[in-house]
């Protein structure tokens, strides 16, 4: 399939999305696929299970999350430069437009934060246009956005802490100290509440975003990493990764009510469309795991190599698994895990984001 370059315009700017074959008006949902250091994102239609289109031009991201309303991307880098190096600008970007896009950090601990940094990018859904970068100290692994759309945080795993942007303004609201090697966190439904993992020290920081207050540490299992809420917000899905567990905390309590052995190496989790069952890749067992939660029962399907990264499809009754040593997802079923068929996406897939399509 020859590639074509869509030369769509918004506000005098070249789209910066990479179009693959013919762009469909409607399908439902996209999915967007960071894929590190290969600095692009994938758009996947998953009504077909291929890819429609590249946006280009993001350095080595690798956490990545999408605003309820669906207008824009929130791109994390793993890429540190030093705070004094301005990042490259985007092709079909002016200087003007470069320099008035750019924010730095406006919220700073200590002066060793703008030691070095990495660039957020809010990107235009619409056509691939970077419309804020915004510096944090060090390198961002994951993302979120709240509920409402009001903030992202990006975990900042070298510094221990996670950054809270307000996108209303795209300046840094709060930069706070979580743990040791932050990695992902998640937003309560009702915006109240932000769950961060610390892999470095085996806990969950449960923070108040109405003043950005640290205000319960629960302790968990070895290394959690990926997290998973349930829709009403009250049970917490933790993938300790080291230990091959996953622990449940029950969000009112805020206590650890079970903890279940899956496997040796974990990596990603999510939850069915209905809520009641859990997917976990076992990337050190090369399989997948599904959990019935109400009775708990268990079931596994081989995987190989290394599953990776995790995403249900919201609608489709579907799972995308993607693999750590090869460049591919694998198409999964959330019914029997039976493997639907896979995508070659030209890297490595990391933290995938599903949008209902327009």
């Amino acid at each position: 399939m020859k590639a074509i370059l869509n030369f769509l315009v918004t506000a005098g700017i070249a789209s910066n999305i990479l179009l693959l074959g013919v762009q469909p008006l409607r399908a439902e949902p996209f999915v967007y696929v960071p894929l590190g250091s290969e600095s692009k994102i994938a758009v996947i239609d998953a009504a077909k299970d291929q890819i429609v289109g590249i946006i280009n031009g993001l350095e080595a991201v690798h956490g990545l999350s999408g605003t309820p309303d669906r207008r824009f991307l929130i791109a994390g880098s793993y890429s540190e430069r030093s705070a004094d190096i301005t990042p490259a600008k985007p092709k079909g970007i002016s200087e003007d437009e470069h320099a008035a896009h750019h924010k730095a950090p406006s919220v700073q601990t200590k002066e060793s934060d703008m030691a070095s940094v990495s660039t957020v990018s809010v990107v235009q859904i619409s056509d691939g246009k970077v419309m804020q970068m915004i510096d944090v100290p060090g390198a961002v692994h994951h993302v979120s956005v709240s509920p409402n759309g009001r903030y992202t945080v990006v975990t900042r795993p070298n510094e221990g802490e996670i950054s809270v942007i307000d996108l209303t303004n795209f300046e840094i609201a709060a930069n706070i100290s979580t743990g040791e090697f932050p990695n992902y966190s998640v937003f309560s439904p009702d915006n109240k509440r932000l769950f961060v993992s610390n892999a470095g020290d085996g806990t969950i920081s449960v923070i108040n975003s109405e003043g950005w207050i640290v205000e319960v540490v629960i302790p968990v299992g070895s290394s959690p990493e990926h997290i998973v809420l349930s829709k009403d917000g009250k049970s917490l899905f933790v993938n300790n990764v080291d230990d091959g567990t996953v622990s449940v905390i029950d969000t009112i309590s805020m206590q650890t009510t079970n903890t279940m052995k899956l496997g040796s190496v974990l990596h990603g989790i999510d939850l069915s469309d209905d809520g009641t069952a859990l997917f976990v890749a076992a990337l050190g067992d090369d399989k997948i795991a599904k959990v019935d939660l109400a009775s708990g029962s268990l079931q596994t399907m081989e995987l190989s190599p290394a599953p990776y990264h995790l995403a249900t499809i919201t609608g489709t009754g579907k799972i995308y698994v993607s693999s750590s040593d090869e460049t591919k997802i694998w198409v999964v079923s959330q019914n029997n895990l039976e493997i639907l068929g896979q995508i070659i996406i030209g890297g490595k897939g990391h933290q995938m984001v599903v949008m209902p399509g327009s």
